[in-house]
């Protein structure tokens, strides 16, 4: 399991020009599957994003979570976090979790995240549209 995060000033996601999911500011996840994920990666994670402390406090150095600052999570789909680009020019996908399974995966990790904070969401399988405001810029590979 692969999520990339970026820490954001708004986000949101469309889809055939409708917003699916949009927040304030907060965190950015995209977040791919490989073969193996579980729950046990999906627990894992979910409990390191959102104590991850990169907000600022008062004097202004990142030392809060997610918890401490308030703010929420765009949670999209990304199969592309597990593009191999070691041979060619055209990555190849084939470590990324097929779609049937990936997306039981992915709700549940959403699922997960709504224990900490509130979530929204794009749609998985569907050609998004996402917008952020990258603030910082701060964004954190994470691998578990």
């Amino acid at each position: 399991m692969r999520v990339l995060i970026q820490r954001s000033k708004e986000a949101k996601v469309e889809v055939e020009g409708k917003i699916t999911g949009s927040i304030d500011s907060g965190l950015v996840v995209l977040v791919g599957f490989t073969e193996g994920d579980s729950i046990k990666e999906i627990e894992y994670l979910a409990r390191k994003i959102v104590n991850l402390r990169i907000f600022d406090d008062e004097n202004g150095v990142m030392n809060k979570s997610i918890l401490d600052y308030g703010g929420s999570v765009l949670s999209v789909s990304q199969f592309t976090l597990y593009a191999d680009t070691n041979k060619g020019n055209r990555p190849s996908y084939i470590n990324a979790l097929g779609g049937d399974e990936a997306i039981k995966l992915y709700d549940l990790f959403n699922e997960e995240l709504r224990k900490y904070v509130e979530v929204g969401t794009g749609i998985f399988g569907a050609d998004m549209k996402v917008s952020l405001v990258n603030d910082g810029p701060i964004t954190i590979w994470m691998e578990k």
